[in-house]
């Protein structure tokens, strides 16, 4: 089932010697309409002398075309953020080079609807209004100062600060809603009844914006006067993903042996197994190139959510384009019949493989690796994908060294709305998870610094944690203590990027890439342990209640001895 709405705008000039007001909608069709949906905004720039139209104006067309442009990765409200900061950035940079005496400042409220919701992104005083079963609701709140002789004078909007800070609404949507997007020279002018009765008489979109703006000249409205109307025909599917739908079509196939042919593909060897998968190399038949063909153990055909999870992962997969990761082959609905994808064949080991072999790192080794792997690793958070699971088992170097991360079967992603936890390898596992956070790019990149000091010392900076601890974590052991050679700077870097606490790491993998690219030449700072009032409170309130009773005992035996 497909979203289905039918749209109309009107604007007027008012008495203003300039229409200062934009709107715009984006109707896509087929696989662009289910990923990103249709999207409506409207923005009332602010002044006069082209200053405030300029702005309106960049902001919608900036909004609508940089949107569709995002990766399907990223969930609308962090896809709005990330291009509207960049819009706002670009309108304080014009306002601080091109007018002196006109800023370029704007209001923007925005809807995009896809599947069977909505979200709403709002700044400003422009308002977006909901009408379901007859009643109009006002979504958005207007960002005004809350004096009676400042209540037009705006404390958020577009080009208007540095800090962007936008409100976002999500709600499902129904049949017959209608959403109406309006400059304050409507709503003020009319008030929400009079809209509501305009609602209420005409159905088309076109004839509610029209008949809209019709009344506030009427009333002799001054302002500039837009309003946007959507109705939904039809909500669209549920959005879910699709693996939750194609998922249920796609059956589980029996385990295979070398030689069987699944669809067109020719096994020649199973290369690893585990309780969540099974991996085989496998040859495509009509051109003879060697793939890997991952799909479920038989145990799990009847687990909907492995089975989902699997074509999650192909999605994410398929959605990175990237030297640093095994690329997929896209298959259609008629090239696969059972639960699979296969992706790029590469002659190498894991790391862990090569450990398992006794191979010695060196420290230039280590360090081309750790900024191969912060690469891989920037690619996937500007994605707004969080692995979760990076170990030296997911870490492939193939035969000409080129490294590639594996594995996104756990990766967090909020556009796939893929249920959060605590996977990965206990001894990779950041401090902070074991307390219940959520996954961030903070705790992938404590995974990285790990992987680095286990491969240098074949130790944990915190010792191993088996599956079924609960651990403390104090300070990290140096791995100058296990490997003396490794230089300062690099102990530095490793130090910081395992610290217990968040906020003492590498903000992004580009400054871990950057860190150990300047190797030597670096200015690390040393690292610093932490006091004992920040790593171990507790610790430190019971040394003081035994010197505290230490004191008092001595105190009496003097006061008795006396």
């Amino acid at each position: 089932m497909t979203l289905e709405i039918s749209s109309g705008y009107a604007s007027a000039i008012g008495t203003r010697a300039s229409n200062e007001d934009f709107c715009g909608i984006v109707t896509p069709q087929g696989v662009l309409l289910e990923a990103k949906g249709v999207v409506a905004a409207l923005a009332d720039g602010v002044g006069s002398g082209g200053g405030g139209r300029e702005a309106a104006e960049y902001s919608v067309r900036g909004l609508l075309a940089d949107y569709y442009a995002t990766p399907d990765t990223w969930a609308i409200p962090y896809a709005f953020d990330r291009v509207l900061r960049s819009i706002n950035r670009w309108l304080l940079a014009q306002s601080f080079s091109q007018y002196d005496a006109h800023r370029l400042v704007s209001t923007l409220s925005a809807v995009v609807l896809r599947g069977d919701r909505f979200v709403v992104a709002h700044i400003g005083d422009s308002r977006v209004y909901l009408l379901r079963d007859r009643k109009l609701r006002q979504l958005t709140a207007d960002h005004v100062w809350d004096k009676p002789e400042m209540q037009h004078v705006l404390k958020r909007a577009m080009g208007l600060d540095q800090h962007l800070v936008l409100d976002f609404l999500d709600d499902v949507l129904q049949a017959g809603d209608v959403f109406l997007l309006v400059s304050d020279g409507v709503w003020e002018v009319l008030g929400d009844k009079a809209m509501q009765a305009v609602l209420d008489v005409e159905q088309e979109p076109q004839h509610v914006a029209d008949k809209l703006v019709e009344q506030v000249a009427a009333k002799k409205g001054q302002d500039n006067a837009t309003a946007l109307v959507l109705k939904v025909r039809r909500p669209g599917e549920t959005n879910r993903h699709y693996a939750s739908v194609e998922a249920r079509h796609l059956a589980v196939p029996e385990r295979l042996k070398a030689g069987q042919v699944l669809d067109q593909f020719e096994v020649l060897e199973l290369l690893h197994e585990s309780q969540s998968s099974l991996l085989y190399r496998v040859r495509h038949i009509a051109t003879q190139q060697q793939l890997v063909l991952k799909t479920l153990p038989p145990a799990l055909r009847d687990d909907l959510a492995s089975r989902e999870g699997l074509l999650v992962e192909e999605w994410l997969a398929k959605s990175i384009v990237s030297r640093y990761f095994p690329q997929v082959l896209p298959l259609s609905g008629k090239e696969r019949h059972s639960l699979y994808y296969v992706m790029t064949f590469h002659d190498g080991a894991t790391l862990q493989q090569h450990l398992q072999h006794d191979r010695h790192f060196s420290i230039t080794d280590a360090v081309q690796i750790g900024i191969r792997l912060g690469k891989a690793l920037g690619t996937l958070h500007r994605m707004n994908i969080i692995h979760r699971d990076i170990k030296p088992d997911n870490i492939h170097l193939d035969s000409e060294e080129k490294l590639r991360l594996l594995d996104l079967g756990v990766a967090l992603n909020p556009a796939t709305m893929r249920a959060e936890g605590r996977p990965g390898t206990p001894s990779f596992i950041a401090p902070e998870l074991f307390s219940g956070e959520q996954a961030s790019c903070q705790s992938d990149l404590y995974a990285v610094g790990v992987t680095l000091y286990h491969l240098l010392t074949r130790k944990y900076p915190y010792g191993e944690i088996e599956p079924f601890q609960n651990p403390r974590f104090t300070e990290p052991v140096p791995p100058t203590r296990y490997r003396p050679d490794i230089p300062q700077w690099l102990e530095n870097i490793l130090l910081k990027a395992v610290a217990k606490n968040p906020s003492k790491r590498f903000e992004t993998a580009e400054e871990w890439v950057i860190s150990l690219s300047k190797a030597e030449y670096a200015v690390t700072v040393p690292y610093r342990q932490a006091p004992l009032t920040e790593s171990n409170p507790m610790l430190l309130w019971q040394m003081g209640m035994v010197v505290s009773l230490l004191i008092n005992f001595l105190l009496l035996f003097l006061l008795l001895a006396a």
